[in-house]
């Protein structure tokens, strides 16, 4: 692959330009790689775990170790804060330090290849005997290899060459705020370990452990829902109707006797970050720690915009530090993975490569679902696939030119249950469906009746020729 990228580089390709009726030569570049955060490891040669974890903060992100929770975790955010802002100086809401650092630059490609010019021809093997050691607390860095792209003669040279995916990163988000707010069991970020870590950091004291007669209480932190409000969050999402097609049924996921929700997809966790999580949780939760998820479920719903602005971009940039430091304030320290980390990130990414649903894993995935469905020799995958997309191009090309035959070009829509077309006398009023789930019928009254009566007149072609008239 990397000698083709070269190719069409340097050589580019013979084509033919139907418009002109000429031949060109046609060069094509990489332009970034989309993959998940493990992934972006074993491509980028950055290692993205332990205490350098971040890829865009490298040898400046601000880790901690947590000796009971046997894990890093990575808070700091105070340092995307304006100079003059005054959290700066907050010890007793933080860490108990100021904050004087400067937010970290990103390395430019010429920056991290000087860094990784002597890691060429490394090995990375489970093999002891072949694997080559590399020691980051001498290097000073999470570099474990070069990047076989810097081949590339222009590789360098570009400003985004990973993207973050904004998919995992949510699904990740959203399963740590409903384990944690529902106390579920390996969901959950607040544990006996997250106390012990904050008694041994003498941070938050009204959530250390007691000791009382040899038995240890935890006292009950404020962003852990109380049974009656776990219940009431539940059959929230036990009863929720959305649009059709808008996102899978979320009732299935809830479990009311063990007051748990399980099963969420990676849409499920989009759906729910972006659009339901502020209404769900209204009159749950404290102000304190309502609100800067209200402000974490705006900013994902902008960021996914299909259109954005460089303003709001920024507005976005600055916000987010401010939302993350909010967090910090109330939840502990174990809440704080990669994951909650990466998106003060995402908004500088977005300025360079433009809207996250070209640059997340969502079409991949959806493609890579549809190939394995093609399998039927598991011993020759690769042949299966292949044999598999040609007869399934050549059914898709065939059914255009049927008429006579159902086929997934002319098939009606799921909610039609009308084999007939009837003519309607209004357009407005001439697609056909059914209920979908369990309905009632009543009359409507007057100021309904009313309602609907506006809309067909301020929405129906029909009836714009009589208003034209009149006016």
């Amino acid at each position: 692959m990397i000698d083709e990228l070269i190719s069409l580089w340097e050589d580019g390709v013979d084509t033919y330009d139907a418009s002109t009726k000429t031949n060109f030569k046609l060069r094509a570049a990489l332009l970034w790689m989309v993959h998940d955060f493990p992934a972006y490891g074993n491509l980028s040669g950055h290692s993205t775990k332990g205490r350098l974890a971040c890829p865009v903060c490298q040898n400046k992100t601000c880790s901690l170790w947590l000796s009971k929770g046997k894990k890093f975790c990575y808070m700091g955010h105070r340092r995307f804060l304006p100079k003059d802002h005054k959290w700066r100086k907050d010890r007793a809401s933080f860490d108990g330090n100021k904050e004087f650092r400067d937010p970290p630059e990103p390395l430019t490609g010429d920056e991290v290849l000087q860094q990784v010019n002597n890691l060429e021809g490394i090995v990375l093997s489970k093999d002891p005997s072949k694997k080559t050691k590399i020691s980051h607390s001498e290097r000073g860095d999470n570099w474990l290899k070069k990047n076989i792209f810097f081949c590339l003669p222009y590789f360098n040279t570009l400003l985004l060459r990973h993207n973050l995916d904004v998919m995992h990163i949510e699904k990740n988000i959203c399963e740590s705020i409903l384990g944690t707010l529902l106390n579920i069991i390996g969901k959950t970020k607040d544990n006996a370990n997250s106390r012990l870590d904050l008694q041994q950091m003498n941070l938050k004291p009204h959530l250390h452990p007691i000791e009382d007669g040899g038995k240890t209480d935890f006292p009950p932190a404020p962003y852990v829902l109380p049974p009656e409000k776990k219940s009431t969050l539940l059959q929230f999402f036990k009863e929720l109707k959305v649009p059709d097609s808008f996102s899978s049924n979320l009732s299935r996921c809830v479990n009311l006797k063990e007051q748990k929700l399980s099963g969420l997809k990676s849409h499920d966790c989009h759906v729910i970050l972006n659009h339901i999580l502020p209404f769900a949780l209204r009159g749950l939760l404290p102000t304190s720690i309502y609100e800067p998820l209200v402000e974490l479920s705006q900013f994902f719903c902008t960021l996914n915009s299909k259109a954005l602005s460089v303003e709001q971009l920024k507005q976005l940039d600055s916000l987010i530090a401010r939302t993350l430091c909010k967090l910090e304030m109330e939840f502990p320290p174990s809440f704080f993975d990669p994951m909650v980390h990466l998106p003060v990130h995402l908004a500088t990414e977005a300025l360079i490569g433009g809207p996250t649903v070209y640059r997340w894993m969502y079409q991949f995935e959806r493609q890579i679902k549809f190939l394995k469905s093609l399998i039927r020799n598991l011993a020759h995958p690769e042949g299966s696939i292949a044999e598999g997309y040609i007869a399934y191009e050549f059914i898709n090309l065939s059914s255009r030119y049927l008429d006579d035959v159902e086929t997934m070009h002319n098939r009606d829509g799921r909610i039609n249950d009308t084999s007939d077309q009837e003519n309607f006398y209004l357009s407005i009023f001439s697609s056909t469906g059914r209920p979908l789930g369990a309905h009632n019928t009543r009359d409507l009254d007057m100021l309904e009746l009313q309602q609907a009566h506006i809309y067909v007149l301020r929405n129906c072609d029909e009836v714009q020729p009589f208003i034209r008239y009149c006016f």
